[in-house]
Order: C-alpha cells, then structure tokens, then sequence
C-alpha cells in the first residue's frame, strides 16, 4: 500500500491535520487549497475510510485520521531528527512554549545571550497558561509552571524559587515587620502555587485576607507593586530586574521567613532529546539558572 502513497500526499495530510484547515495546509505547503483536498481525498480513496470530518469550510480529523495523524506525527519527527543528525548546515529552529511570567520576566531579557552562545539555533517563542500537548508537532519543548502530569516526556526542575512580600520603595516606608501588613495592602495572585496564606502559615502568624488588587498573572502583580499598588508576593527570580533596577524591595528581608519552591519545569518529549537545538537550549538554560547540567 505504501508505494501507492507519495510523500507528498502525506504532507499535505499532516498539514492539514495539524491545522484543522485545508486552506492553511495550503499556505503553508505552497499549494492551492483543491491541491490538498484532491491529495487528501487521493489518499482516502487509498485507504478506504474517511480521516476528515467535513462540515462546508470546517474539517476535523475522523477517528480513522486521528490515529493515522498519530502516526504521522511520529514519522515527521523522526525524518527531522535524522535529518539533523547528518546535517550542520542552515539554522536549527527551536520551538519553544513557555508559560507567561518565566517568559516575559526572565527568558525573554536573557535571549539575546542565547542567541550569542549558539548563532546557529533560532528561538520561536510563544506564551500560554496551556501546557503543549506535543501530539501535533508544533513544539519542540515547554517551560511549564508546576509538575507536567504528561507521559512519555522528560521534566527537568528548574530549581527552587524564593517568593517574599515585595513593594515600592516609597510603599516600603510603612512596613517595619509582619503585623503591619493589611488586607488592602496584598495584591493577590490567583494562579500561583505559594499564596499569601502559605506564608503567614511559614511564618507562625494567621492568614490575612488580601484585599488589594487581584491578577492572574506574575508579571502584573509584578508591575502593579513597582506602580505602588500595594505588596507583591512574588518570586525573586521572576522579580530579578525590578529588584536590582531598586523599582521593588523586600520589605521584611530578615525579619520573615521566605518560602522556597520549585516552580518551572522544562519539559519536552523523550524522543526530543536528540534534537540538537533541544540539547543545546537545555544546556545554556541550566547554566543561566547557576544549576548543574543535565546528565
């Protein structure tokens, strides 16, 4: 049967299937969009069962076409993994995906000196609270916040994290120890892992109920604290150029106990470990972090 199937043929389907659409399989292949559905439907003829669900425009990969895509997927990977293997020449592309705050507070300021280690690797960077799934080949690996629950991938800790109350200079001047600190003075982050409850619990104190600003990202907590909003509790790592800029401070530095976690993880496939941009990225971003290469 597969001397009956180009690869073409082939492409086009995982195309498609990857972007749910045949006129973006079409842009992206170079080919018209009655190009793709004449391969797609040449290799249904071939196969006989429909791996497309068509409703007018709109199209979903069958049961049929959701495990051949599976499949696909796999070889697609492999063929690029081989081909790199045997090849230094062109650029490397790593797709990376990151959760939001680790991207904008601490990687996106580093990429620069990434890009001057390893000229010959390109970064395409994108940003979501959604884990990549890796099922449809659309990324190579994942800084995740919290443990991935995904199978069959390598999870490497990106080392603990230190998270204190932090706030503006001029904010600072009313805080000289824990008990000064108020409800409508926390600004509360509603998707972190460590809460204002966490550490008023590490520090033998009762909970205090933020009534301050709210936000369900680091990196706006972040910036409403340097704006005088009110007190952060935030990783020092993710705060790392506020701290240093003197923009945030620690208000009760030695005087509270800080919290330590460990937060992010990267995260990409098994199979993708033999990528040499995955190798390389995996290398320099351990060194950044002042952690130990991975064995």
């Amino acid at each position: 049967m597969l001397k009956d199937v180009s690869l073409t043929t082939v492409k086009a389907f995982e195309s498609a299937a990857r972007h749910s659409s045949f006129r973006a399989a079409a842009a992206e292949l170079n080919l018209s969009p009655s190009a793709i559905s004449h391969a797609i439907l040449k290799l249904e003829q071939t196969l006989g069962t429909s791996l497309f669900e068509r409703e007018g425009r709109l199209v979903r990969l069958s049961a049929d076409g959701e495990t051949l895509m599976r499949h696909v997927g796999l070889a697609f990977d492999e063929l690029r993994r081989g081909m790199e293997a045997v090849s230094n020449r062109g650029v490397q592309l790593l797709r990376l995906h990151s959760a939001p705050s680790f991207a904008a507070q601490w990687l996106t300021p580093r990429l620069a000196d990434f890009f001057c280690s390893h000229p010959g690797v390109e970064v395409r960077l994108a940003a979501s609270t959604d884990y990549a799934r890796f099922t449809n080949d659309e990324f190579d690996a994942d800084i995740v916040y919290g443990p991935s629950r995904l199978e069959g991938v390598v999870s490497v800790p990106l080392g603990l994290e230190t998270v204190t109350p932090l706030c503006s200079p001029k904010f600072a001047e009313r805080i000289n120890g824990i008990d000064d600190l108020t409800g409508d003075m926390l600004i509360q982050s509603d998707l972190k892992q460590v809460r204002w409850s966490d550490w008023f619990k590490a520090n033998e104190r009762e909970p205090c109920i933020p009534h301050a600003a709210r936000f369900d990202r680091s990196f706006l907590a972040i910036a409403a604290a340097c704006d005088g909003l009110g007190v952060a509790l935030e990783s020092t790592r993710l705060a790392e150029r506020e701290i240093k800029s003197g923009r945030l401070v620690a208000p009760l530095a030695g005087r509270a106990k800080d919290v330590q976690y460990t937060g992010h993880f990267l995260v990409f496939p098994r199979a993708g470990r033999q990528r040499r941009a995955v190798r390389v990225f995996t290398d320099w971003l351990l060194a950044a972090l002042g952690l130990a290469p991975q064995a």
